[in-house]
């Protein structure tokens, strides 16, 4: 099993089961990841909001989340990293050590805007600090960044939160690792500040976009360094 390589080599992209990789790479220095943690099999495929179609199954542009038909389980990230941050964690908070460091991504950062989805999401941290919160709207079509650029993936976040996440790691200068990588939008965050990653995700549609979104985050990255230099 092979890994795509991309920008310089500082980035390995996988289309696999984490399940299969993991147990290759062995110790990292942070992961970074957003899980499917069951929402589909919570709700019985039969939620208000829509994320459940049919029994077990979560839909989006007619492709499955790999993952969600079942509780997540996230012992396995824990046992090959100290850093650890999970999106999605009170839904299955029961299943982590207790600890003070939540963040909360603040999604309608004071608009006044609601509507039936949560107003915020929170992510689990394995380190001992305080909760942080994260204020950045980002709320169907009216966002704080990334106007007018479709979404491609039904659980996408902005990568200013992605970036903002990386950027207070305690592991400032190391690898960063994201099983469930979905659309790549950690690894986005992680070539814009310079570090390294590895990439995995199961579903081809959504590797293939990976790599596109990665790849041109770097060519980006590249070009404006060059016009620096230029100056």
């Amino acid at each position: 099993m092979k890994p795509e390589i991309l920008c310089d080599g500082n980035v390995q992209l996988y289309c696999a089961d984490c399940r299969d990789v993991l147990p290759t790479l062995g110790r990292v220095d942070a992961i970074v990841t957003d899980p499917p943690y069951g929402v589909a099999f919570a709700h019985g495929g039969n939620d208000r909001s829509g994320i459940g179609k049919g029994k077990y199954a979560t839909k989006f542009a007619g492709v499955r989340i790999a993952g969600d038909e079942g509780p997540f389980d996230p012992s396995p990230l824990l046992r090959i990293c100290d850093n650890v941050v999970l999106w999605g964690a009170n839904h299955y908070a029961d299943k982590l050590p207790a600890s003070p460091n939540w963040l909360v991504w603040d999604k309608r950062a004071a608009s006044g805007h609601s509507n039936s989805f949560a107003d915020c999401e929170m992510a689990w941290a394995s380190w001992k600090r305080p909760a942080r919160v994260f204020r950045h709207h980002w709320d169907g079509m009216m966002r704080a960044s990334e106007r007018g650029i479709p979404r491609v993936h039904p659980t996408q976040k902005p990568v200013a939160l992605m970036k903002w996440r990386i950027e207070h790691l305690p592991a400032p200068n190391g690898t960063i690792l994201d099983p469930f990588m979905g659309s790549g939008t950690t690894g986005v965050a992680a070539v814009q500040l310079g570090r390294k990653f590895i990439g995995i995700e199961i579903e081809r549609r959504y590797f293939d976009i990976a790599v596109r979104r990665i790849s041109a985050a770097y060519s980006e990255l590249q070009h404006d360094g060059e016009i620096a230099k230029a100056a």
